[in-house]
């Protein structure tokens, strides 16, 4: 596959964060990176949505395997560029349905959107069905039809039989709380729903004999998958959810959402620690280099560009907000390859400690190797 890079042509890992229809920011910048051409893709984790465009992102890859005329980077283009237009589609799609039956949907990936009293309304409608109810009598059948979707879209067994670049995706297991990483012949469009299970929408997901809910409860994304199971060090992490916020939620929406964001952040944060952590013992030379790789963070933050997105936007899924935050995201991908690109291979270009940690950082001079 021309997806090998060459002598002068950097690999990375990427981490893509869940986010609902605020993914398609991280499709731009996938697009983008691969319409530039300059990067290959060893391993590629990804959360909820984040799983959905990981799978897309390979399957593109996959498919172009065996077939000497493909342009591998060419159809993860067109991969990803289907797996959103069919997402649209559904959504259309979905607008014909009743307000009861769609809200599991609209709560993932279809919902109203905008800002007008009448949607806002609507919004508020689906919010208290979805708090109220639980999916086990709403949808006692546990009909999905994001499965089919996903199944009519992805050849899995074609993925687990190429196996480049690799695939992790994070569920977080019912029973114990602890996140489950599938990858290989065990990722399957389960697997992928699985991640994506919030528990006051759908039922758990019952894959191998366990349950499982949202990943991004135990991992959004989960990094220690590119760390253990990859060989290289440079990580970039497409994130759709902000750290931080200027101003403080006041209307229940909004506060809501800010509520979203703190929970699916927080393994992240717990995993910058860990890095961190081991980077200053590196350091400071109190662990052995042959054992420890001194990971390289980098980031494509769609925080602040998305932030003046309302939180509604999140379940929307019209054709111009969707190719907007895909604009978006390309254009922030560019940005990132004009800044960083030199950095691949030689140093992170996130502050870990600045961005991410806080006074519970635990100081390497307390510690012994």
């Amino acid at each position: 596959m021309t997806q090998t890079p060459s002598s002068t042509s950097p690999t990375i890992n990427l981490a893509l964060q869940g986010g609902g229809s605020h993914g398609a920011f991280t499709w731009g910048v996938l697009d983008a990176l691969l319409e530039d051409g300059r990067i290959a893709f060893e391993g590629i984790s990804g959360t909820s949505a984040g799983a959905m465009k990981a799978v897309a992102l390979a399957h593109g890859f996959a498919q172009s395997q065996g077939k000497p005329k493909a342009d591998p980077r060419s159809a993860a283009r067109e991969s990803l560029a289907a797996f959103w237009n069919g997402i649209v589609n559904m959504g259309a799609l979905s607008s014909s349905i009743s307000q009861a039956q769609r809200a599991p949907f609209d709560i993932l990936f279809g919902g109203f959107g905008g800002t007008s009293p009448s949607q806002l309304m609507m919004d508020s409608m689906t919010s208290f069905w979805a708090s109220s109810v639980s999916p086990y009598q709403s949808n006692p059948l546990d009909i999905n039809p994001l499965k089919d979707f996903l199944e009519r879209q992805i050849d899995f067994d074609r993925l687990a039989a190429v196996g480049a670049p690799k695939v992790f995706v994070v569920a977080t297991r019912v029973t114990t709380g602890k996140a489950e990483v599938f990858s290989g012949k065990r990722l399957t469009a389960k697997a992928v729903m699985a991640s994506a299970c919030l528990p006051t929408v759908f039922q758990a997901v019952e894959v191998e004999g366990e349950h499982y809910w949202d990943g991004g409860f135990s991992g959004n994304p989960a990094i220690h998958p590119l760390i253990y199971d990859c060989q290289t060090p440079d990580i970039l992490l497409v994130q759709i959810n902000p750290i931080k916020r200027d101003t403080v939620p006041t209307t229940a929406a909004d506060i809501m959402d800010r509520v979203n964001e703190i929970t699916f952040n927080s393994a992240l944060i717990a995993e910058m620690r860990a890095i961190d952590f081991v980077k200053r013992l590196l350091a400071e030379g109190k662990l052995d280099a042959k054992r420890y790789k001194d990971v390289r963070m980098h980031r494509v933050d769609g925080g602040e560009v998305l932030e003046s997105f309302h939180a509604s936007t999140k379940t929307a899924t019209d054709l111009k907000l969707i190719h907007t935050l895909r604009n978006l995201g390309q254009a922030s991908a560019k940005q990132w390859l004009a800044k960083h690109f030199k950095d691949l291979g030689i140093k992170a270009s996130v502050n870990i400690a600045r961005d991410y940690l806080d006074d519970l950082r635990v100081p390497v001079s307390t510690r012994k190797a």
